[in-house]
């Protein structure tokens, strides 16, 4: 007998009262039709009689059968009955008429917590609202409890969105059950936990970081996405100018020096040195990271997890990598004058090396360095250069229209009539597609400061950041609301968009 193809597997569910979803994946087979009488099942084992009699003394039905493969069944029950078969609204009743009232002394016993966070309805609801949020191309799930509510919220282009919420009862089973995912122990509420989670969604291994930390009404918990195929590699599509591109591309092919990329969290400082270390890397070349934590795994890359807790933190973890004879090095973040100075050794004596640090703008990365204690004459002789970057929305091409720009957002942005010549300015008016936001993607702008021998005279002198500035500008340096404003006159974004993402410069 011929096997039927996954496309002859039904879209819709077959609906049989009280069939069990485990009964099916424990027996390998799923309905594909009910006609009259006649119930038509795919099986992953035909002599199987067992299951086509117990299914005709249930329901007094006539099984028709067929070949089908055991991963095609499987997966057909999990998109058709499983978490991903019911709207969120639907899924929320059910868990809330299945799960009792939550007293606080239930809240204690971890025995009945975990037996809770194990429930079909429990585990149903937390997967789908990890899958609408993938799908929804969220980096963030938001767990927050407050004192009569449960509120779930999405980080969708850098922008907290409020999501259908579940039941405020229904809060010590939903933490519960992503500690159990990520292997977290649910009767520790009291401090702070880390973990990670891999799923396989669809045919994407995706990974999370999970934070929980204690708050007045219970546990907040992050969800950090990781989605490799997220991840972009092209300099272009990242935001690079081409301007900056090219003197970027010259400052990374360098054989030794500090090259750092400043900016808040979440500017996308992480996705800009793994594509520069993507361009770099070859076989003649050993690359060794310092991270916290790691984010993606980078292939033909030796990546290390900063962890504090046995003594592993940037300053051991830095002294020991420079031991294993790298010649391109990456420190996560430069925290402290410690860090800072082995950093800096390492670059005098022959490795290239990337570190970030928080900072406004370029030249604010300079005077943090020399404000941790860094010597001034061995960090004007190491660092190259500083990439200062920001994420700005993109606006959504499925409702992007020509408008004209308010007076109001105009004004801070201190622009000459030669750069408003000939300037059209869009919008998103807000679609399906971008979720009525106008905006979809995100995309980077950025600010190089090159360190030649003007700036070099600055730091030995130990200028302060408004010098550094002045000279940079001088010598036509892009800023970040430069950059920004050639992507807002290229269609690319909005001006209230650049104003949200940059300071006065």
């Amino acid at each position: 007998m011929t096997t039927i193809s996954y496309a002859e597997y039904p879209k819709e569910p077959v609906i049989i009262d009280n069939l069990s979803v485990k009964f099916m994946k424990q027996s390998m087979f799923v309905p594909l039709g009910l006609n009259d009488n006649t119930l038509k099942i795919a099986m992953a084992d035909l002599t199987d009689f067992y299951i086509v009699d117990t299914l005709k003394l249930s329901y007094g039905l006539t099984i028709e059968t067929c070949k089908g493969k055991a991963e095609d069944i499987l997966d057909t029950i999990d998109r058709l009955y499983g978490s991903g078969s019911q709207s969120i609204e639907m899924i929320i009743e059910e868990a809330d008429k299945d799960v009792k009232e939550i007293s606080s002394f239930d809240v204690e016993d971890t025995d009945y917590l975990r037996d809770l966070a194990s429930e079909a309805p429990i585990i149903r609801l937390v997967n789908r609202l990890i899958y609408n949020a993938i799908e929804e191309r969220a980096s963030d799930i938001h767990f927050e409890p407050f004192e009569n509510e449960l509120k779930v919220r999405y980080r969708i282009d850098g922008v907290l969105h409020d999501v259908e919420s579940p039941p405020n009862r229904l809060q010590a089973a939903i933490i519960s059950r992503v500690k159990i995912m990520s292997k977290l122990d649910i009767a520790e509420r009291r401090l702070p936990q880390d973990g990670r989670i891999k799923l396989k969604i669809g045919d994407k291994q995706i990974d999370f970081r999970i934070s929980t930390i204690p708050t007045l009404f219970g546990e907040s918990l992050v969800m950090r996405i990781l989605d490799r195929e997220r991840l972009v590699f092209d300099f272009k599509k990242l935001g690079f100018p081409e301007d900056i591109l090219s003197q970027y591309i010259t400052l990374i092919s360098q054989p030794y020096g500090m090259i750092l990329v400043t900016g808040p969290t979440g500017s996308g400082k992480t996705s800009t040195l793994y594509a520069t270390l993507s361009r770099i890397n070859s076989s003649e070349n050993k690359i060794i990271t310092l991270e916290d934590p790691v984010e993606y795994q980078l292939r033909g890359v030796n990546q290390i997890q900063v962890n504090p807790k046995i003594g592993m933190g940037f300053v051991n973890g830095l002294r020991s990598i420079v031991r294993q004879d790298p010649d391109i090095i990456l420190v996560g973040e430069i925290r402290d004058k410690e860090t800072a100075e082995i950093a800096i050794q390492s670059a005098l004596t022959g490795h290239l090396l990337f570190s970030t640090l928080h900072t406004n703008d370029a030249a604010g990365a300079i005077t943090r360095l020399l404000d941790m204690g860094v010597e001034n004459f061995l960090l004007s002789s190491t660092l190259l250069g500083v990439l200062a970057q920001r994420l700005v929305r993109v606006i959504c091409n499925g409702c992007k229209k020509e408008t004209e720009p308010e007076e109001r957002l105009l004004k801070p942005m201190k622009l000459s009539p030669e750069e408003m010549a000939g300037a059209r300015f869009y919008k998103g008016e807000g679609c399906e597609d971008c979720r009525h936001t106008g905006f979809k993607g995100r995309m980077a702008i950025f600010e190089y400061l090159p360190i030649d021998e003007d700036i070099r005279r600055e730091i030995v002198h130990r200028s302060n950041t408004e010098t550094i500035k002045k000279v940079a500008n001088q010598k036509g340096v892009t800023t970040l609301r430069q950059d920004g404003w050639r992507k807002v006159k290229e269609g690319i974004t909005t001006i209230s968009e650049v104003l949200r993402v940059t300071l006065e410069i």
